[in-house]
């Protein structure tokens, strides 16, 4: 893929690279893991604002940007010649990031306080008059929720206490079937489909204790595969370079592959916290926020009736600001004796799509070689960046 941040034209391919982009969490995968002593600015032509930063943030940041303004990659590149200047738009993006930097290390500690999407708000150009919302905009904004340690202090936000955090996890574990049940299942092989824009296409998912997970989805002219190994993350599609995934993006792969997140939550997050209460279609949830050492936090909503998690927000961090992705997960049913969700959308500023999933194996042989990952493969072309 010549063109890594650049989004495909429309159609079933551009779809599928698409799709298959985000199941693990949708963020953008490196070609080829850059040297640890690399930095973004020797990785890519013509970097001169994002000096400094890791090569694998710099791509999420260019979708910050992206989702900050609701534009695409040429609204300030050259198409097929990122490194070039010739635009206008790209000048003032490099301005704009020097303001940004110099207010928040003038006004803010040198905290990021303040962002693209401060200002833009999804748009080319910031509104300076405000808006007088319609009844609908004005009964239903809500605002995100609160991140410990973002904006204040993390002792001001949320409690820690296990009187009031121990309770949602023991009803989740409990609503699910138990913890006994839980730990029976060592391996779960899923068969569904996959919906975006309306576009079907067949998927089978297989996970392996303890954080081992593949999708594979089924297209007319080949594979398209999304996996995690307990150690790295890939995609491959049929006839393009095998892509890794950054650390940052394999991190989020691991949640997501761990069969025994909900009873580890406690040992994977150093401190859980109980935020205010929220709704969710007209239902009450609690929310918890599991924090980490140097990584940005994973918002969990419990509905307070059923006990189950129906929704988690996580934050992929860039150099500019969190990227969101958000997942739902609903239609949960019993599978020898282990409620799962049979379906689950994930959603993110730029788009959204939904697996249902029609039939699940728990405990079922899986063949080891699914999770090694292929031969690294040729590099890729890179793209420039502010």
């Amino acid at each position: 893929m010549n063109r890594i941040f650049r989004p495909l034209p429309m159609g079933i391919f551009a779809t599928v690279l698409i799709l298959t982009s985000i199941i693990f969490r949708t963020t953008v995968l490196r070609a080829q893991p850059a040297p640890a002593a690399k930095t973004a600015d020797q990785a890519f032509k013509n970097v001169q604002m994002l000096k400094g930063i890791p090569p694998d943030q710099l791509i999420p940041t260019m979708q910050f940007i992206s989702a900050s303004l609701g534009v695409e990659c040429e609204y300030c590149h050259v198409e097929g010649a990122f490194e070039k200047d010739d635009k206008k738009t790209k000048q003032t993006a490099r301005k704009m990031m020097e303001m940004m930097f110099a207010i928040n290390k003038g006004t803010f500690e040198n905290r990021r306080a303040v962002t693209c999407y401060s200002c833009h708000r999804g748009a080319t150009r910031p509104v300076a008059i405000p808006i007088i919302p319609s009844g609908a905009d004005a009964t239903n904004r809500n605002e995100p929720t609160k991140i410990a340690g973002n904006d204040t202090h993390a002792e001001d936000q949320g409690t820690n206490l296990a009187t009031v955090v121990d309770p949602i996890l023991e009803k989740y574990i409990a609503a699910l079937g138990g913890a006994a049940s839980i730990q029976k299942v060592a391996s779960r092989f899923e068969k569904g489909s996959a919906d975006l824009a309306g576009k079907q296409f067949p998927i089978e998912i297989y996970a392996q204790a303890p954080d081992k997970r593949i999708s594979v989805m089924h297209l007319p002219n080949g594979d398209s595969i999304t996996a995690y190994n307990g150690r790295v993350g890939w995609r491959s599609v049929s006839g393009r370079p095998t892509q890794w995934m950054s650390p940052a993006e394999a991190d989020a792969s691991r949640l997501e592959a761990d069969l025994l997140l909900p009873l580890r939550m406690k040992q994977i997050f150093s401190d859980l916290r109980l935020m205010p209460t929220n709704k969710i279609d007209g239902r009450d949830v609690n929310v918890l926020q599991g924090l980490r050492e140097g990584k940005p936090p994973v918002n969990f909503y419990f509905d307070q009736q059923t006990g189950l998690l129906i929704r988690l927000v996580e934050y992929a961090d860039t150099a500019l600001g969190l990227n969101p992705t958000q997942i739902d997960y609903a239609d949960y049913r019993d599978s020898n004796g282990v409620k799962i969700p049979y379906r689950w959308t994930v959603a993110r500023p730029r788009g959204k799509f939904t697996i249902q999933i029609e039939s699940v194996q728990h405990n079922v042989p899986i063949d080891e070689r699914k999770f090694v990952p292929p031969a690294p493969g040729a590099s890729e072309q890179k793209p420039s960046s502010p």
